[in-house]
């Protein structure tokens, strides 16, 4: 009987501490990372219509160097926020950079005219940045997606001089690594550091980072490390 209290005990106790974990981490006060600022001193945000008005100066303030606006999703769609977003990040002293949500639906073509269309050129400017992860109902990388997206990374990279970064998930990275070797990755690891073997430029470290300036019903800020020092990152991109 005593070892059966000892056991119930016991898993009460976990089960506590399971529940008491996940509501810091819910909340914000626990991150699964914590990257050393001496190994990786350029941080950065990414952003979209979620975070709201954004204040920039405020924003730009809190040790980042950088920020990458949400732009365009698929071959019509048009970040609601993405014009205000560029013009105030622009005026600040941060390196901004733009990003289009790529649709597994949609033509690679008409998808790069839409973030042409929306993204002007400024000086200084990161590389164009791509997303390419799951949704709904699609999550497996086919041949026909990979080629659509190589038209994408084409015509985009000859607009701007730059090649775009591809940004995804560990469940992606070998295939897409494997299919644009030349281009440089920019990954989505929040629940622990990437894997030795993973190759990338930048990673994002958190998705439930709080910081001051913006309102939106997101409370919560992507946040990101650039794998280089603060002199490789003001030459990098550079076109």
């Amino acid at each position: 009987m005593r070892k059966t209290r000892i056991v119930l005990l016991s898993s009460l106790l976990t089960a506590a501490a399971a529940v008491l974990l996940a509501a810091l981490y819910l909340t914000g006060v626990l991150q699964f990372n914590t990257p050393s600022k001496e190994r990786y001193p350029v941080r950065g945000v990414d952003v979209s219509h979620y975070q709201g008005k954004i204040d920039w100066e405020t924003l730009s303030a809190q040790g980042i160097s950088f920020a990458y606006i949400k732009a365009t999703e698929g071959s019509s769609s048009t970040d609601e926020r993405f014009p205000e977003n560029w013009s105030g990040a622009g005026k600040t002293g941060l390196r901004i950079g733009a990003y289009h949500f790529f649709s597994f639906e949609s033509a690679g073509k008409t998808q790069a005219e839409n973030f042409i269309s929306a993204v002007g050129a400024v000086p200084g400017m990161l590389p164009p940045a791509v997303d390419v992860e799951p949704y709904g109902d699609f999550d497996e990388m086919t041949p026909e997606v990979l080629n659509e997206l190589s038209v994408w990374l084409a015509d985009v990279g000859a607009h701007y001089g730059m090649k775009p970064v591809i940004y995804t998930t560990a469940g992606y990275y070998g295939t897409l690594r494997e299919a644009f070797p030349e281009h440089d990755i920019w990954l989505r690891s929040v629940y622990g550091k990437p894997s030795g073997k993973t190759a990338w430029t930048f990673w994002q470290y958190s998705c439930r980072m709080k910081l001051n300036g913006y309102d939106g019903d997101e409370k919560f800020i992507d946040m990101n490390v650039f794998a280089g020092t603060e002199a490789e990152f003001k030459a990098y991109g550079a076109s």
